[in-house]
This record gives C-alpha cells, structure tokens and sequence, in this order.
C-alpha cells in the first residue's frame, strides 16, 4: 500500500454521489474509509501484539484530524482491545486532558493495560489534498 502514489488512488477509488453518479473519492473520504476498515480490522477483542501493530491502528484513527485529540486503547489482561475512546478533544494546537477522568474510564472498563496517544493537527500539510 505504502508504493502507491496519490495519482494511482485518484484513478482507483470512486464513490457514489446521490445521484448514483460515480466520481473520485476525496481525502477525506479516503480516511473516513480507512478509520472504518481499521475499526474492522482490529475489533473488540482482537490483540495488540507488536508496536506496528498499534502505531498502524492509532495513526489511521487520528490522521489529519483538525483539532488535536487525546486518546486511550483500553486494553484486557492478554492486550485485546477492550475499547477505543477519544477521551479529550481540543483546538487546533492543544487539548485539555485530566488524568483522573482516564483513570475512572480505565476502571469501569476493568482495563488491564491503557495505552495513550495524542495527535498534531499540524500535520496535515502533509495530508492529501483533495482534488479540486
């Protein structure tokens, strides 16, 4: 996937319009559809085993987003994914986070291990830039 150039996904991936009109599909909706096949791939229950593993989950789910958001794997005694919650949401170059709201989400799921993560709006330069 990683050689494939944006060229090649504007010939490829088509969506359909309300009118049934087929046309290229944007950026945007290129990741919605990547958010959508990482939240398939990696279900309730499935196992973080490798860092690759939660580096490919955590940077489809927040890849050029707007605001940054601070969020939390909630993970069971063999590393399976409990749940996924975007626990803070910000602006464009912070978000407020209060560890004791992670902590009393991180028990009422009776999570084993949490693993953190945060992004940087900043980043999307270097986004695709839909076709205009």
């Amino acid at each position: 996937m990683s050689q494939l150039s944006l060229s090649s996904f504007d010939s490829v991936l088509m969506v359909r319009s309300a009118r049934g009109r087929y046309q290229p599909a944007s950026a945007d909706q290129i990741l919605e559809a990547a958010r959508l096949v990482i939240d398939q791939k990696m279900p309730r229950g499935e196992s973080f085993t490798s860092p690759m593993a939660v580096k490919e989950y955590l940077g489809t789910k927040l890849a050029c987003l707007e605001h940054e958001v601070f969020a939390v794997l909630f993970l069971d005694t063999q590393h399976r994914l409990i749940e996924y919650s975007e626990l803070f949401r910000g602006t464009i170059d912070s978000a407020s986070v209060y560890p004791r709201e992670v902590l009393k989400e991180a028990l009422r799921l009776n999570a084993a291990a949490v693993i953190i993560s945060h992004n940087h709006p900043a980043c999307r330069s270097a986004c695709p830039a839909p076709n205009r």
